[in-house]
C-alpha cells in the first residue's frame, strides 16, 4: 500500500467516525462550534495517553499502579517532577481519559469532571516552561455552554457520547500518516462550510502541497536548526518539514486564536517536545512576533490577497525599506514575501504559496519583484499548481522558491505543473507520482518539452521581469493537419447514411398513416 492510499483509507476511517460525532452535536450548534469540541477532546485524550505512556515507563520496575503512586506523596512528587520536566505537563490519574471512559460506561461521570481535567492540566503547568505552551489551550471548548444543554445532566450526556465515539479512533501515533488534528478540521469545514465561516485552506495546506514545499527546503539536508511559518495555521506545513529532517526548533505565527490554539495542540500532538517550538498568536505583517532571528528554512501558505495597512511607516521598517514600495493594500501577497525573505538566513531556502497574480501584477509588486530578481538575484524556482487543489479557492496556485546564496550567472528554473493532477469529486489532488516529478525537476533542473523551463536572468529582464509561466514554458501542442479531401468524401458518405435512413423512417411513418404516400 503507497503512503496515499494509506492516508486515504485513515482519512476515511476519521472521517466515518468524526460524520457520526457530528451528527450528535449538530442539533445543538454550528459547525464552528462543534468542531472545538471535537479537536479539544482528541487532544486531551493524546495528552492522556502520553501521561499513561511515561508514567508506565516511570514505574516499569515498581510493582504499582499510577493510582496506587499518586496517593503516596513521595511517589507523587517524584512523578510530578519527571512528568513536567519529560512532557511539560501532569494528567492525574482520577483525569485520564480511560478512566472517565470507565466512568462514562459505569454512569458515574459528569462534564464538571471533565472541566476540572482540563483546568488541571493547565495548572499544572504555571510557572514551568511550558506555561505558554499550554496557556489558555482549551479556551474554544466551553463545556458550561447551553448549546450543549441546559443543564449539567444533559451536557452530560451529549459530551459522553462524543468522548466515547472518539475513544474509537485509531490512535497508533508510528502508523499515522495523516495530520490528525488538520484533516479532522478540514473536513469537518469542508462538510458544514455553510454555518462555519471560515475556508479551511486559509489555514491548512493540503499534504502533497506541504511534502513539495518540505522537501525543496530540505534539499540535501537531514539536520535543520530552525524553521518558521509566519502565517502557520494548524502548524501542519512546520510538521510536514519536520517529516523530512530532524527539526532543533520550529517557530511560527498565527493570526487567529481558534487556529493558534490548534498549532500548539498540533506541536504536542506529534510528539514535539514544548522546548522545541515556539508559536505566536497575532498578526504577522502589522505586530510580528519574531523580530531579529534567521531561519535556515522558511515556509508558508499565506492568506491570497489578503489586506493589510500598507502604512507609510513600514517604509522604515527593514522587512519592507529597501524596496522603495510597499506591498498594496488590498493585495499583502508580497509583503508576506518580504518578510520571509527578511527572516531567511544566508544559507536557507525559502518555498511560498501564491497566487497566480504575483507572478504579473504590475504596479509596486512589479517594483518589488524586479528588486528581488535584478539587484537581489534571489529567485530560485517557479512552480505553478494545477487549479482547485485548496479547499475553499478554486484559483491556481504558484510555489515561489528563494535563495539568497544564488550565484550571478544562475538561472531561474519554471515548472509548469498545472495539467498534471486527479480529478477529484470537490477538489483536484496531486499524486505521488505528480509530486515526484515536481521534485525531480527542480532538482535536476533540467528543460523538459512543455513541463520546464531554465530561464536566464537575461531572458526575465527580457519578459521585463513578468513571470508568467507560459512565457517560459512552451506547452502549445500542434494540431495535425486536415486532409480536406478525406473530410468531404466523409461528409458526403454520411450525407448518403442520412438519406438512407430518412427514407426507411418515412416508410414506417407512411405505414402508420402518419405520412400520406406520393
Amino acid at each position: 500500500m503507497t503512503v496515499t492510499e494509506k492516508q486515504k483509507q485513515q482519512q476515511a476511517e476519521l472521517h466515518k467516525k468524526l460524520w457520526s460525532i457530528a451528527n450528535d452535536l449538530r442539533g445543538n450548534m454550528d459547525a464552528s462550534e462543534f468542531r472545538n469540541y471535537i479537536l479539544g477532546l482528541i487532544f486531551y485524550r493524546f495528552l492522556s495517553e502520553k501521561t499513561e505512556e511515561q508514567v508506565e515507563h516511570l514505574l516499569s520496575e515498581d510493582d504499582i499502579s499510577y493510582q496506587e503512586a499518586w496517593e503516596n506523596e513521595e511517589y507523587k512528587e517524584a512523578i510530578t517532577e519527571e512528568l513536567v520536566a519529560r512532557i511539560g505537563f501532569v494528567i492525574e490519574p482520577q483525569y485520564l481519559y480511560s478512566k472517565m471512559i470507565a466512568d462514562i460506561v459505569a454512569n458515574d461521570f459528569d462534564i464538571e469532571q471533565l472541566s476540572a481535567a482540563i483546568n488541571k492540566v493547565e495548572e499544572s503547568t504555571l510557572g514551568t516552561d511550558a506555561q505558554e505552551d499550554f496557556d489558555n489551550l482549551f479556551a474554544d471548548m466551553d463545556l458550561t455552554s447551553s448549546r450543549l444543554g441546559n443543564n449539567v445532566s444533559a451536557r452530560t450526556k451529549l459530551i459522553s457520547k462524543v468522548m466515547m465515539n472518539l475513544s474509537e479512533l485509531p490512535f497508533v501515533h508510528s502508523e499515522l500518516e495523516i495530520d490528525m488534528l488538520g484533516d479532522a478540521y478540514e473536513y469537518m469545514i469542508g462538510q458544514f462550510a455553510a454555518t462555519a465561516g471560515k475556508k479551511a485552506g486559509e489555514f491548512y495546506t493540503p499534504q502533497q502541497v506541504s511534502k513539495i514545499l518540505a522537501k525543496i527546503v530540505t534539499q540535501d539536508k537531514k539536520d535543520l536548526k530552525s524553521v518558521y511559518d509566519p502565517t502557520c495555521g494548524s502548524g501542519s506545513l512546520l510538521l510536514r518539514v519536520g517529516k523530512e529532517a530532524n527539526v532543533r526548533s520550529y517557530y511560527g505565527q498565527e493570526y487567529n486564536n481558534t487556529t493558534y490554539n490548534l498549532a500548539r495542540m498540533n506541536m504536542l500532538l506529534h510528539d514535539v517536545n514544548f522546548n522545541q517550538f515556539t508559536i505566536y498568536n497575532g498578526d504577522t505583517l502589522e505586530d510580528p512576533a519574531i523580530k531579529e532571528e534567521k531561519f535556515e528554512a522558511v515556509v508558508a501558505n499565506p492568506p491570497y490577497s489578503a489586506k493589510w495597512s500598507a502604512d507609510a511607516k513600514f517604509l522604515d521598517d527593514e522587512r519592507f525599506s529597501n524596496y522603495g514600495k510597499l506591498a498594496p493594500k488590498s493585495k499583502a501577497d508580497f509583503a508576506f514575501v518580504q518578510h520571509m525573505i527578511y527572516h531567511l538566513d544566508d544559507n536557507g531556502t525559502m518555498a511560498v504559496v501564491l497566487p497566480h497574480g504575483v507572478l504579473f501584477r504590475g504596479a509596486a509588486e512589479g517594483v518589488i519583484r524586479k528588486y528581488l530578481i535584478e539587484e537581489k538575484n534571489y529567485l530560485d524556482t517557479v512552480i505553478g499548481l494545477p487549479a482547485n487543489i485548496f479547499y475553499g479557492t478554486s484559483i491556481p496556485t504558484c510555489i515561489l522558491v528563494f535563495k539568497k546564496c544564488r550565484q550571478a550567472n544562475d538561472n531561474v528554473l519554471f515548472i509548469d505543473a498545472s495539467e498534471e493532477f486527479e480529478k477529484g469529486k470537490n477538489q483536484n489532488n496531486l499524486t505521488d507520482e505528480h509530486v515526484e516529478k515536481i521534485l525531480n525537476t527542480y532538482q535536476s533542473r533540467e528543460t523538459i518539452d512543455r513541463y520546464s523551463y531554465a530561464a536566464t536572468l537575461e531572458e526575465i529582464k527580457e519578459n521585463d521581469y513578468n513571470l508568467n509561466i507560459p512565457r517560459y514554458v512552451d506547452t502549445f501542442i500542434e494540431e495535425e493537419p486536415v486532409d480536406l479531401d478525406k473530410v468531404q468524401a466523409e461528409i458526403a458518405e454520411i450525407d448518403k447514411e442520412m438519406a438512407v435512413l430518412e427514407e426507411e423512417i418515412n416508410g414506417y411513418l407512411r405505414e402508420l398513416g402518419v405520412l400520406k404516400h406520393d
